[in-house]
């Protein structure tokens, strides 16, 4: 459960255990979705002034493409979270990135959007397959990590007059 009535809020803090699906309509179109549900464990208490304090942690796997060869990887992301979640016009947390609103006439503080964001900054960007990964061969597109290729190494010919001055500097 990641939503919650904030009258209960107010007199005790809740401990929250949930998980955000990978199908749950929060995620944006070119979202770096997790293959599973994100699980999220935490607690939430009061801050004062109808603000509401959430510290706790996320887990969950992503499944992207090796930069370098396109293959498939899996990787995981655990990290934990800190944000605070304030009611809509609350001008002292405007410009801070840690902050969440929610809309007070509600009477309930909705999570996902918040995990989402903490997972977006959490999971990676980019995976390579392994450390040594040869990736693919620019010419032919070989998996340089599977077989060799027979395309001769070419280079730039504006790259010629740095190349001179490099072996000059190192004869």
């Amino acid at each position: 459960m990641l939503s919650f009535d904030t009258r209960a809020l107010e007199s005790k803090a809740v401990q929250v255990e949930g998980d955000l699906a990978a199908s749950d309509p929060v995620w944006a179109e070119r979202d770096v979705r997790p293959t599973g549900a994100v699980h999220v464990e935490g607690r939430l208490s009061a801050a004062g002034e109808g603000r509401f304090y959430f510290s706790g942690h996320l887990s969950g796997e992503v499944a992207l493409e090796c930069r370098r060869c396109l293959t498939a990887v899996s990787s995981d992301v655990r990290e934990n979270v800190h944000f605070l979640v304030a009611p809509e016009g609350d001008t002292t947390t405007e410009d801070d990135p840690d902050v969440f609103l929610f809309d007070a006439g509600t009477g309930q503080i909705d999570l996902r959007p918040a995990i989402r964001e903490s997972w977006l900054l959490a999971a990676p960007a980019f995976v390579q397959c392994r450390e040594d990964c040869k990736g693919l061969c620019p010419h032919c597109g070989t998996d340089l990590n599977v077989n060799a290729c027979d395309c001769a190494s070419t280079t730039d010919a504006r790259w010629d007059a740095l190349q001179q001055a490099r072996d000059q500097f190192h004869s």
